[in-house]
């Protein structure tokens, strides 16, 4: 599991140990946190601090590789770009040669921001995108991009059982206060008591799901025998306006709405097409806006 430390990383990680198979968990801590494993360092759990830019060997057998590895906030990103670019290009093509070596099944965890700022909506996994290769969010877009496309190359011409899930906007227990997505700093903002800051008018639109339902929507790709892309994510879309509002409700805050100038290339609008992953892994969120807030509350209102 390369970015077995961060946010999605760790919830994988645990939901596997739950499982009853053993993770070998990868991370260079430049994101991910040590604090987010600590509760899943059991027997069949280890941890190995490497750079997925650099060759990595495991000396024992694996099932599965989960190439989960690269910033993932515009915070990060912007503050690592070449780091991103590297590990999207490097770290997949490390990663992808050890599944070759142990002839194991290789799933990346793509993302939505392969769309760009979308032309075609809801966004289903036949549409190209509309992205800005050279604008500042380039160096995580096009590192996906790029991800993609070698992933498809290993599995057509050197016969690696690979997968690629596009991941759209996710949240819950465990994402940094201060890392520059949405839900948490809304969260953050509110139980401080602060103005919440929301880019533009509010009137873009995102889809947000809860964690638990994005691992199930993984590990059933994982354990299927789909080689193209598959959306997983909850179409369910609103404004960012109406997320903070519903943040202001959760949290009981008395926060004021405040909005500031938007970010340069920010997506307009980002809605998940999920009816390929209905129809191939039977798998749709479950949970909704409101408990999955109820859940994060439960967890983090210590951690803010």
């Amino acid at each position: 599991m390369t970015g077995g430390a961060g946010f999605l990383g760790s919830h994988l990680c645990e939901h596997l140990l739950g499982r009853g198979h053993r993770v070998i968990c990868v991370d260079n801590l430049d994101t991910g946190s040590l604090g987010n494993i600590e509760q899943i360092r059991v027997g069949g759990f280890t941890f190995m601090q490497h750079d997925m830019t650099q060759h990595i060997d495991v000396p024992e057998p694996v099932d599965f590789v989960f190439h989960l590895a690269s910033p993932a906030s515009p915070i990060d990103y912007l503050r690592l770009p070449l780091q991103t670019l590297k590990v999207g290009s490097y770290g997949t093509h490390n990663a992808l040669g050890l599944a070759k070596a142990k002839r194991a099944r290789f799933l990346i965890s793509s993302t939505s921001e392969v769309y760009g700022d979308p032309q075609v909506h809801p966004q289903p996994e036949s549409y190209w995108g509309h992205v800005n290769p050279i604008g500042p969010r380039g160096v995580y877009d096009e590192a996906k991009r790029f991800a993609e496309a070698m992933v498809m190359a290993y599995h057509r011409q050197q016969g690696v059982d690979t997968a690629i899930v596009r991941i759209f906007n996710t949240y819950g227990p465990r994402m940094r206060p201060h890392d520059g997505r949405a839900i948490p700093t809304f969260i953050r903002q509110a139980l401080e008591n602060k103005p919440i800051t929301v880019f533009g008018d509010g009137s873009q639109t995102r889809s947000f799901c809860y964690v638990d339902d994005l691992i199930r929507g993984i590990v059933a790709l994982a354990e299927s025998g789909e080689h193209l892309p598959v959306n997983i994510g909850n179409p369910d879309e609103m404004t960012l306006l109406q997320l903070a509002e519903a943040v202001v409700a959760a949290t009981g805050a008395q926060s004021q709405i405040v909005f500031e100038a938007l970010p340069v290339d920010d997506p307009q609008v980002r809605q998940p097409d999920i009816t390929r992953a209905r129809a191939i892994l039977g798998w749709e969120p479950t949970i909704d806006l409101e408990e999955g807030l109820r859940r994060t509350l439960a967890k983090v209102t210590n951690r803010v």
